[in-house]
């Protein structure tokens, strides 16, 4: 049931020792923020945009504190350059959790377009890319993600589906 896919997450992410989170607050990753900032294990840190909370996480793992990144589909492109310019030459390992947009059930048009492109985009970059739309091995699925991520030390993005989370309601 779509009730434990946020608490698979965060167990995940301990267990891969990441305890540092920014990311730019959305609703339907609200269950997995909540957790995340309810527990004294991870320091969680709001961002005003994608590429503010890249910056933020990219700085924690520099002083040795394993990081990751939540947002929208929507605002991958704000994160490009981040990534691009940052991340990719210095090969800094930031996971990305994304809430991806324009799938089964969005009423948004406007969510459609960035968030059917999303991860062609992460492909044109060579950033791996993970679609988790069912709670099936999750905890297998984000740990085994997790390792590549720090083990190729390249970002890696985890895309969230409304058929794992639930989605946005009009």
């Amino acid at each position: 049931m779509k009730n434990d896919w946020a608490n698979t997450i965060v167990n995940a992410l301990k267990e891969s020792g990441i305890s540092f989170v920014s990311g730019v607050p959305d609703s339907s990753l609200s269950k997995l923020i909540n957790l995340l900032e309810e527990d004294n294990y991870f320091t969680v840190v709001p961002a005003t945009r994608e590429e503010e909370a890249i910056g933020i996480a990219a700085g924690a793992y520099v002083s040795g504190v394993k990081s990751a990144v939540y947002m929208q589909s929507s605002g991958v492109g704000n994160s490009i350059n981040a990534l691009a310019s940052l991340c990719l030459p210095a090969r800094i390992p930031i996971p990305m959790l994304i809430n991806l947009r324009g799938e089964v059930g969005e009423f948004n048009i406007s969510q459609v377009f960035m968030g059917r492109s999303t991860p062609r985009i992460f492909d044109e970059f060579n950033i791996a890319t993970y679609i988790l739309d069912s709670d099936y091995k999750l905890q297998e699925k984000v740990v085994g993600a997790l390792k590549l991520c720090y083990a190729s030390h390249q970002p890696l993005a985890l895309c969230l589906t409304p058929l794992l989370h639930g989605g946005k309601n009009a």
